[in-house]
């Protein structure tokens, strides 16, 4: 870390025309210098001059010695009130700064995957605090979820462009994550057109993404790796996929050689992509699915004795926040304990949770409540997480979210 009397004095001028927030005196600025991306509005001095800045504002930021740890973004309205962007308190925040993250998350993704279809930065895991972009092909979904992206969105887009090549570009404005920013919801289209699902080769299928009406990006690149493990199951199942969204794991297990899918979710409009998906990718003949409540669903299969030898449970978050942990464990074991039945004996059941609250510990103890009160016993086979183009921060628990276990079932 450069210290202030290390400085040149055309550095310290180029700090100084810069606003400045300060850590209070307490604050732990260890974590900061070891990577962590995150200042706490109480761990701040909001003085007037740090509350008159614009949300999304830069400004360097000091330890309580008024030593500069980085450049940062702040926003008195967020709970997160800084975000770091750079370590160096002098960087130029615009196109150029945009494309070397930009092409440093590339690179990355061009080793991993043999088509452009991935998330393209995983926001503060590719240095690019509270921004995801997913790549289709020559089409890009930005969601923009902190201010100073919002701010910025120009230089970020053309940097996107510039550097993959992209056509159309998309603005999914919407989430809690931009809630909690003060910013409002609104998708557009910045660049391009689109007026149709584009398709996604992914696992041996094609997926049908609808970039403008679609839920969050319009498809959902993290289960990436465990539709492919649901796969190696799959081979000749009968495959029930619960939450399933555009055809997520069931595609995949279709792809994989299963007998037959059946496709739950509460959004017909989904669910008509997925059939799409499964048209396309030539596994309609073997693909269902079935509109409603997942759990009335599940209610209702277990009341007509319906029996998988696979079903996969893949919910939205049912506890995005701390306050929401307890309530949303009771809605993961509730959700074991209808699934577990419909497992044929000797079959599988996969149980999935994007719930940033509920660590790997606790949604597995829920899920094996679950199994247990839905009167079965069973061995955990696998875990598994979000595939590699959704990397984690270690100094950051919240940029892993994603897990998956895959349970074996007795008779």
């Amino acid at each position: 870390m450069t210290s202030p009397s290390s400085l040149s004095p055309a550095s310290e001028d180029a700090i100084r025309s810069r606003p400045v927030v300060r850590l209070k005196p307490k604050a732990e600025a260890r974590a900061i210098r070891h990577g962590f991306p995150w200042v706490y509005a109480d761990e701040l001095v909001t003085d007037r001059r740090t509350q008159g800045l614009a949300p999304g504002a830069l400004a360097v930021l000091e330890d309580g010695e008024r030593r500069p740890l980085g450049l940062v973004t702040v926003n008195t309205r967020s709970k997160i009130i800084a975000r770091m962007l750079d370590r160096d308190p002098e960087a130029e925040i615009g196109e150029a700064w945009f494309a070397a993250r930009i092409s440093r998350a590339l690179a990355l993704r061009e080793r991993l995957f043999a088509t452009p279809h991935y998330r393209l930065t995983h926001a503060e895991a590719d240095g690019l605090p509270g921004v995801v972009i997913d790549r289709f092909g020559d089409a890009a979904v930005v969601q923009p979820n902190a201010a100073w992206a919002e701010a910025l969105l120009e230089p970020l887009v053309a940097a996107l462009k510039a550097v993959t090549g992209v056509v159309h570009v998309v603005k999914n404005g919407t989430g809690r994550a931009r809630g909690l920013e003060g910013l409002a919801e609104e998708t557009l289209l910045l660049a391009g057109q689109i007026d149709a699902p584009v398709p996604v080769p992914m696992n041996g299928a094609t997926y049908m993404a609808d970039l403008l009406g679609g839920q969050k990006t319009g498809l959902f690149y993290d289960q990436r790796p465990n539709h492919a493990f649901a796969a190696r199951l799959a081979k000749g199942a009968r495959v029930l996929d619960v939450f399933s969204h555009v055809g997520g794991f069931a595609l995949a297990a279709l792809a994989g050689g299963a007998e037959s899918a059946l496709a739950v979710d509460a959004s017909a409009t989904a669910l008509g992509l997925a059939a799409r998906g499964a048209e396309v990718s030539g596994l309609g003949a073997r693909f269902a699915t079935r509109s409603g409540d997942a759990f009335e669903v599940l209610e209702a299969l277990g009341a007509e004795g319906a029996q998988f030898d696979l079903v996969i449970c893949d919910p939205p978050a049912f506890a995005p926040a701390k306050p929401a942990l307890e309530a949303g464990l009771r809605a993961y074991e509730r959700l074991a304990r209808l699934a577990a039945p419909l497992v044929a004996p000797g079959g599988y059941l996969g149980l999935c949770s994007c719930s940033h609250a509920a660590d790997l510990a606790a949604f597995r103890n829920a899920s094996a409540r679950g199994i247990g009160r839905g009167g079965r016993r069973g061995q955990l086979l696998h875990t598994g997480f979000a595939g590699p183009d959704h990397p984690m921060l270690p100094q950051l628990a919240e940029s892993g979210y994603l897990k998956a276990l895959f349970f074996r079932l007795d008779g």
